[in-house]
C-alpha cells in the first residue's frame, strides 16, 4: 500500500507547466496573502454552540473543518508535487502544529496532529478527536512522533538536512509506506495551520516547509475589535479575525485562492448555515 492515494492531473494550464519549469524546490516559490474574516457571527455562534453542547468549542475547531470544505471544493489545490508532476490526493487531511513540552529535557517543543477529512465530520467529532490526538502529544504519548522527535534530537547537525530530504523522497516522491520504520504515514497533510493568535500576533506568515511537500500554509491570528462599516454605512466596531496564508506558486495561484477565500468568507459570515445545526 503506498503512502498517499494519489492520481496524477493531466489537464494542466500554459502557466501551470511554466510554473512548474521556473521553480525547482518549495525554497522559491513562496506566495503570501490574507485575509480578514467577520467573526461576529461565528463568535455567538460559538458561545451557542457550548451552551447548547457543554462541549468547549474552539476557533481552530472551526477552522480544521473550514479548511477541509476549502480543500474538498478546490480539488486542484488538495496536491502535492512528485518529480515536476502535480498529483491530485484523494483525501483531506489537515496539520495543526501543537506546542508540546519535552518530557525529559522540559524545553519547549513543536509537535502537531492531523485530522482526515474533517468536512465530513461534525464539530463533536472534531472536538474529541483534537482534544484525543493533542493530548497524546504533549504528553509525549504519540508513539510515532514521539520515536520521530527522539531520533533526529539524536542525529548531528550536519546529517539532519540529508535525512529530512532522504525521508521526503522516499514518502513523497517514491510515495512509500514508512510506517514499518517508525516515519508517521502522511503526518504533514494537505494543509498545516498554526495559531499564531494563541501567541498574541495578529499577523504571521509561515514558510513552506520543502520536505512536507505540503503546497499551503496558513497562520490564524489573534481576534481584534476594528472599526468596520456597517450595512446602513454607519461606522462601528466588529470583531475580525486574520488568516495569512503561504502557499506554493507551482501548484497554486490567484484562482484557486480566490475559490478558497470565498469558502471561508461563507462559513464564518454565515456560520448558522454552514457549521453544524444547533
Amino acid at each position: 500500500m503506498p503512502n498517499l492515494q494519489l492520481v496524477r492531473k493531466r489537464d494542466m494550464s500554459s502557466f501551470r507547466m511554466i510554473a512548474l519549469g521556473t521553480w525547482k524546490t518549495a525554497k522559491d516559490p513562496s506566495v503570501y496573502g490574507s485575509m480578514h474574516v467577520p467573526m461576529d457571527e461565528a463568535l455567538k455562534y460559538l458561545a451557542a454552540f457550548r451552551e447548547k453542547t457543554g462541549r468547549r468549542l474552539t476557533v481552530s475547531h472551526m477552522v480544521a473543518k473550514v479548511m477541509g470544505a476549502v480543500l474538498d471544493s478546490m480539488p486542484d489545490a488538495n496536491a502535492i508535487l512528485r518529480f515536476n508532476r502535480i498529483y491530485l490526493r484523494k483525501d483531506v487531511a489537515v496539520f495543526f502544529q501543537v506546542v508540546m513540552k519535552d518530557p525529559e529535557s522540559g524545553q519547549i517543543d513543536l509537535s502537531g496532529l492531523t485530522l482526515r477529512d474533517p468536512q465530513d465530520k461534525t464539530l463533536l467529532s472534531i472536538i474529541d478527536e483534537f482534544e484525543v490526538l493533542a493530548d497524546k502529544v504533549r504528553r509525549g504519548k504519540d508513539k510515532d512522533k514521539e520515536q520521530t522527535r527522539k531520533t533526529f534530537k539524536r542525529l548531528p547537525g550536519f546529517i539532519v538536512g540529508p535525512v529530512l530530504d532522504l525521508i521526503s523522497l522516499l514518502s513523497y516522491s517514491l510515495n512509500l509506506d514508512l510506517s514499518w520504520a517508525g516515519i508517521p504515514k502522511d503526518v504533514f497533510g494537505s494543509v498545516m495551520v498554526t495559531n499564531v493568535g494563541s501567541l498574541g500576533l495578529q499577523t504571521a506568515y509561515v514558510p513552506l516547509v520543502p520536505y512536507s511537500k505540503v503546497p499551503l500554509l496558513i497562520a490564524m491570528g489573534a481576534i481584534e475589535r476594528v472599526p468596520i462599516v456597517l450595512d446602513n454605512g454607519e461606522v462601528g466596531v466588529g470583531q475580525v479575525m486574520g488568516l495569512h496564508a503561504t502557499f506554493d506558486h507551482r501548484l497554486l495561484d490567484g484562482a484557486h485562492a480566490a475559490k478558497m477565500a470565498s469558502v471561508v468568507q461563507a462559513h464564518f459570515t454565515d456560520p448558522w448555515t454552514h457549521f453544524d445545526p444547533l
